[in-house]
């Protein structure tokens, strides 16, 4: 993976966060010619199952079945996005590394704290990483993104808008599929809700997501601002 210049760039807490949140829309902005990236901001050593070294291999394994450009950790500590001066400056450097036109984070509301945390951590960086007088330690130029979304991850809130990923879900589930150590249960895991049925969970969330729109699988989103719509409101799809 090379430095390049992103069309998007997904932030998560822990390595499986955006796969389950907007795997498949990943998977088809990539089919588009997008170039995406993933950055995880911990190493998810808090997590009761696996290890460090196995997640990276998973994480890897996922980003290469999506297609992602580059997928980057910053290794802040698992359990502790606290709002962080350090922490914000960490996330600047690699929105500006990276110059993405789009950012997506996880939704503030979601049962992991980590989740909401990284939320808030992302959005700071997001607004610094456009003030040039804003200083991190890398030699980088200030970069303005475009537009900030969120996805979700174990939450069901009504999105603001939907992608179409009918045709991308089974890269999506092949991903998630790609953390063994975390969704699949065998004699010596520690059970979790996410070994108990929950990618069957996610694809059953795609899925009604999907039928308000009159698709197969839809991921839902959510944002802070309204969309601008330069399409024809009579179109199928705008």
């Amino acid at each position: 993976m090379t430095e390049i210049k992103l069309d998007i760039l997904a932030f998560g807490a822990h390595a499986d966060d955006v796969e389950i949140g907007m795997g498949a829309s990943i998977a088809k902005f990539v089919h588009m010619g997008k170039k995406i990236g993933i950055c995880d901001l911990t190493n998810a050593e808090l997590s009761s199952n696996g290890t460090v070294e196995t997640r990276k291999i998973e994480a890897k394994k996922a980003a290469e079945i999506l297609g992602v450009n580059i997928r980057e950790t910053l290794s802040l500590p698992d359990r502790g996005l606290y709002p962080n001066p350090e922490y914000i400056k960490k996330i600047v450097a690699i929105i500006r590394k990276y110059r993405p036109s789009l950012v997506f984070a996880p939704y503030f509301q979601d049962r992991h704290p980590d989740h909401g945390h990284c939320a808030r951590l992302v959005e700071e960086a997001v607004f610094s990483a456009g003030i040039r007088k804003f200083s991190v330690e890398e030699d980088v130029e200030p970069h303005r993104v475009k537009s900030l979304y969120f996805y979700m991850i174990n939450g069901f809130h009504e999105p603001d808008f939907v992608v179409d990923v009918s045709q991308y879900m089974d890269k999506k589930i092949e991903s998630l599929q790609a953390y063994s150590s975390q969704f699949m249960k065998n004699e010596s895991t520690f059970s979790t809700p996410l070994v108990n049925g929950y990618i069957e969970t996610i694809e059953a969330r795609e899925r009604l997501f999907g039928k308000e729109v009159e698709v197969e699988y839809a991921e839902g989103f959510k944002r802070k601002k309204p969309l601008i719509m330069n399409a024809d409101l009579f179109g199928e799809h705008v």
